[in-house]
């Protein structure tokens, strides 16, 4: 086995504003199949993610509700790390922006850049609403599109025709708190200045990012870097900038720096030093994200963290948006399904092996829920699961629950199928999940076909000992399925250790072979989807 490695990985940082839906779980059920198939490998690694707390959106809401801020994101956590849990989701550390940790590292990374003299300061005309006494966010104006005049737009960009613009440029702008039009108010902020950085990061987007990625943000750092606005106005629920009373760091300055924070959180309680550890020599570091957060990740992220002297990240890993049925998720239509309501009707294993069959890097996926229960009753219940059922329980109730000795073919497919775990491996490791699962239902079709040219359940009227060989053959090939399998069905493979009697499952499981070995009762490892509780699921969603 390769060398042991240290990887720190991360998922961007899901906001303390709303519930997780099957849109945020593509990255977190990414993210952790490759952070389990790594420590299956024998790796060091660390999954560390964070709610992401601060900004107007939180303090308007708490407002609204009649709560602290404070109380509303310590709800929303608690709300999260549930679902995730449930979706079998496992991270080594999970915090919260609005930490001392971050406040910490915040205050030291914006030092660095403002005495290595990349901060600017910039009077900026702002809308200000005059009845709530606050500077507006982009979002918290609304209006008509100055491009093609569709109403109720936000203040930065439009849903219509995606014109991006400021809220100045907005027509018929309000303030989405309270309606009454805002005016305009010159305020100073602090800018970040990226320009400074733009050999840097011309050498550091094509190395850390896939071509198409580096392609895309050709555009930005090829052209004129502009300055980034990183403080906000009072009353703002985040830290204050040191040495400058009265600003704000805006939420994307401390939301990335939440991953170093949580990782210093999990460093604490291990006893192990965090600088040396984040800037060690031989750590890795990769960031899990959307396609829409790219610029925040691989522009703004890299320079702040190489002007402070800290280590940049190995890779920025991006994923495609999801789609419902071939469209954009809807409220309307019930396809806009948060991760509660899934858990209502049915068992995230399903997800967990959908998303996997679909996920082979930065393009869309689509979660057709007709191809859905399709392709789970099918390939991972009738071709997969249906493998370990039928020898199992044969053995059980028409033998002894003993495995014997292997016939010479069955050893033959065993062989075929352990051969594959480099290439299955290659293939996680390249996060192409879709083709992994394809090489997996290849070795279930072509021990399917040998089951069922054998017909164990005749032969065993004649000869039980055959019988015993074949289904030998069926449970051991079966299992080597079972440990490629685990990084994706954790309780899928937990059912089949415990079926087989054995410990938990690294990689080289698969180079062992149950030969006269017992096995445990047969519990069912997963049940058929019924589509009845996909529309069931879809009803509930309907708004």
């Amino acid at each position: 086995m390769e060398n042991q490695r240290t990887i720190i990985t991360t998922s961007a940082l899901p906001y303390a504003n709303g519930s997780i839906h099957l849109g945020h779980l593509v990255e977190y059920l990414q993210t952790d199949y490759w952070v389990r198939f790594q420590k299956m490998r024998g790796h060091q690694c660390l999954y560390i993610c964070a709610d992401d707390t601060h900004g107007t959106p939180i303090m308007i809401r708490a407002r609204n509700e009649g709560i602290t801020p404070e109380e509303l994101i310590e709800k929303s956590q608690k709300e999260h790390e549930e679902d995730f849990d449930k979706f079998q989701i496992h991270f080594d550390s999970y915090y919260s922006t609005n930490s001392p940790e971050n406040k910490e590292l915040a205050s030291e990374i914006f030092k660095a850049m403002e005495e290595n003299g990349h901060i600017a300061k910039k009077s900026i005309k702002q809308s200000y609403c005059e009845h709530d006494s606050m500077f507006l966010p982009d979002r918290f104006v609304k209006g008509t599109c100055p491009n093609c005049k569709s109403p109720d737009q936000y203040g930065d960009s439009c849903d219509k025709c995606g014109a991006t613009y400021s809220p100045t440029e907005l027509m018929e702008p309000a303030c989405s708190i309270c309606g009454n039009p805002p005016v305009e108010k010159d305020s100073e902020h602090l800018f970040f200045q990226l320009g400074h950085f733009k050999d840097f990061l011309t050498e550091w987007v094509p190395k850390h990012t896939a071509p198409e990625v580096s392609n895309k943000l050709k555009e930005w750092y090829e052209g004129e870097l502009r300055d980034w606005d990183i403080s906000r106005d009072a009353p703002y629920f985040g830290f204050e900038i040191p040495g400058h009373p009265g600003k704000y760091f805006y939420v994307w300055v401390d939301a990335p720096i939440g991953y170093m924070s949580s990782l210093k959180k999990w460093c604490e309680k291990n006893n192990v030093d965090f600088k040396e550890f984040w800037n060690g020599e031989k750590t890795e570091i990769y960031h899990f994200i959307g396609k829409d957060i790219v610029y925040f990740h691989a522009l703004f992220w890299p320079a702040m963290l190489h002007t402070a002297g800290y280590k940049t990240p190995d890779g920025v890993f991006v994923h495609g948006f999801l789609t419902v049925n071939g469209e954009k998720m809807s409220k309307s239509k019930g396809t806009f399904i948060s991760a509660g309501t899934y858990l209502n009707h049915l068992d995230p294993t399903y997800l967990r092996y959908y998303y996997a069959c679909k996920l082979r890097g930065i393009e869309d996926i689509d979660l057709n829920l007709e191809d859905f229960c399709a392709r789970v009753n099918s390939d991972l219940i009738g071709k997969i699961a249906n493998l370990g059922s039928r020898g199992a329980q044969m053995l059980n109730k028409k033998l002894d629950g003993k495995t014997s000795e292997m016939t010479d073919r069955g050893k033959e497919l065993l062989a075929s199928a352990v051969n594959k775990a480099d290439e299955i491996a290659d293939l996680y490791e390249n996060l192409n999940f879709a083709k992994a699962i394809t090489v997996i239902r290849d070795i279930a079709d072509e021990t399917n076909r040998y089951f069922d040219e054998k017909a164990p359940w005749k032969l065993i009227k004649d000869d039980a000992i055959e019988t015993k060989k074949i289904l030998t053959d069926i449970i051991n090939i079966f299992r080597v399925m079972s440990v490629y399998l685990k990084p994706i069905l954790p309780e899928f493979t937990a059912k089949v250790e415990k079926l087989f009697k054995e410990p938990e499952y690294d990689w080289n499981s698969i180079h062992q072979t149950l030969l006269n070995h017992e096995i445990g009762p047969f519990e069912h490892l997963v049940t058929r989807v019924d589509p009845k509780k996909v529309e069931e699921m879809v009803e509930e969603s309907k708004q």
